[in-house]
């Protein structure tokens, strides 16, 4: 088959801009909390231990559920339909974060509020990676993953620099509630207007980049896993879960833990809190594009993530010895940065070792494996080092742990799909 360019104008780039902007509203109400957690903490009156013992719960609930919901909404969510699923989960993420408000001041209300919110929030990943792998031919996924990831690395980077001067000012509550309200009125009416399931010509599709998106799609197919076997049966996919896995436990790890080992530990003002994380997970935002266009180039995806997480590890431990503050930032930030290279091929490969027809369950099944324990882990096991030993260091040294056991892991897949 004669190879077709790439159209001058393409419509289907507009998708993952969209899903970006809504991953980043995602990423705030899910990420509100750990910004949150020492004024809660604070509000509380606890102590470092306390806030280790509870701090894991309210953020292990959200990823209890959010990676059942994953796994076991995922395949109905592509039954009605992934953009229909998309506006459902938005809908319902956006309305139990602005719930937070009126019922957070209860422990044990606020941590089902958080298992809800992970149950509204499981499918939205899932279909938007099932309605990438419909508009993009495979040689152009990472990139066009790498767009939406950015929504991640944008809240978390700009998270702070939002959220902890409407925390400091208004309260978390009155925050949390402003928060759903924003993005049910910004995020669904975006996607009701831009993302279609198909690419279709009556959609504004021109005839040229139809063309384009069918030879990719059937080129990808030559390479991927064959639909009558399930990808279960994979070793390849079981080691991408392990891999994603252990990534969700190292960034959830610091994601969560971050703000307030910074606070008790550092001894950095909790309204000083801004600059340092948002330098921190910016560092996120370049490294994710950069590592998405290495990999494509040099076409060695994975084990461009493997040595990213080696270089992490390295720098995240020396980051625990510093006492001062540009050193120390300057550290966590490299080791985000390298850490990225995970994220900028992520879902590029989780639609390698699934079927062409099935990466919206696929995806949902290795998402939701990957938060189910590494996103629980990365709440738990931290927290609960913290509430035995005292120490938010100790927890920090955990999350070092489980980066260069995903080095040695994403080197294993390396090998065995020479990708």
């Amino acid at each position: 088959m004669q190879t077709v360019a790439a159209p001058a104008r393409s419509v289907r780039w507009r998708i993952p801009v969209v899903f970006g902007l809504t991953f980043f509203v995602n990423y705030l109400d899910r990420n509100n909390l750990a910004l949150a957690l020492p004024r809660i903490a604070d509000q509380f009156g606890w102590t470092d231990k306390q806030t280790g013992e509870h701090g894991q719960y309210l953020l292990g609930a959200f990823f209890l559920a959010l990676g059942l919901s994953n796994i076991f909404l995922s395949p109905l969510a592509q039954r009605i339909g992934p953009r229909r699923s998309i506006v459902l989960a938005i809908a319902s993420f956006s309305v139990v974060t602005i719930l937070q408000a009126p019922l957070g001041q209860y422990l044990i209300i606020l941590i089902m509020l958080r298992l809800l919110l992970g149950l509204g929030e499981g499918f939205h990943v899932p279909m938007m990676s099932e309605i990438t792998s419909r508009w993009f031919p495979r040689s152009e996924r990472s990139r066009a993953n790498a767009i939406w990831n950015v929504g991640i690395l944008l809240a978390t980077a700009l998270g702070p620099l939002i959220l902890v001067p409407l925390i400091s000012s208004i309260g978390w509550q009155l925050t949390f509630a402003l928060l759903g309200v924003v993005g049910m009125v910004i995020s669904i009416p975006l996607v009701l207007l831009v993302v279609r399931d198909e690419p279709r010509r009556e959609d504004g599709v021109s005839e040229a980049e139809l063309t384009y998106i069918a030879q990719g799609s059937a080129d990808a197919g030559k390479g991927a896993v064959k639909q009558s076997r399930s990808y279960l049966r994979f070793p390849t996919f079981w080691l991408m879960v392990l891999a994603g896995t252990l990534n969700a436990f190292c960034g959830f790890g610091v994601l969560n833990w971050l703000p307030t080992y910074f606070e008790r530990t550092k001894g950095i003002d909790f309204s000083s809190l801004g600059w340092p994380l948002a330098i921190i997970f910016s560092a996120g935002v370049v490294g994710v594009l950069l590592m998405a266009v290495l990999g494509e180039r040099i076409n060695r995806r994975v084990l461009l993530m493997s040595g990213g997480y080696v270089i992490a590890a390295v720098l995240v431990f020396f980051a625990t010895t510093m006492t001062a503050l540009v050193p120390l930032v300057a550290l966590f930030a490299l080791g985000v940065f390298f850490q990225s290279a995970y994220t900028g091929h992520e879902f590029a490969v989780v639609q390698r070792v699934v079927p062409e027809g099935s990466v919206g369950s696929g995806s949902g099944t290795y998402n939701g494996l990957s938060i189910l324990f590494g996103g629980v882990g990365g709440s738990l096991i931290p927290g609960t080092i913290v509430a035995i030993t005292g120490s938010f260091t100790a927890g920090m040294l955990s999350i070092v742990c489980g980066a260069v056991l995903a080095a040695i892991v994403l080197f294993v897949l390396a090998v065995a799909l020479r990708y």
